[in-house]
């Protein structure tokens, strides 16, 4: 009767040690949870008038090419 129950708790030693097993694996493996959201920052006063100016440069090196284009040649 003695060797039942000693192969009885051999079999829920490996039971114990095979779930602890996995569930430190799983814990191990998990991913991390989602970053907090970001902060926005507002495109507001300098940011708009840099924007507007690069369109206004863009705007006068494409007529000034076009002029050179249409120009007569000499």
């Amino acid at each position: 009767m003695n060797s039942h129950f000693r192969t009885m708790k051999t079999f829920l030693l490996i039971i114990l040690t095979l779930t602890i097993i996995l569930i430190a694996t799983t814990i191990a493996l998990a991913q991390p949870g989602l970053p907090a959201a970001p902060s926005q920052a507002p495109i507001d006063g300098g940011l708009g008038l840099l924007a507007a100016a690069g369109g206004g440069y863009a705007l006068k090196k494409l007529r000034d090419r076009k002029k050179m284009e249409d120009a007569p040649e000499e």
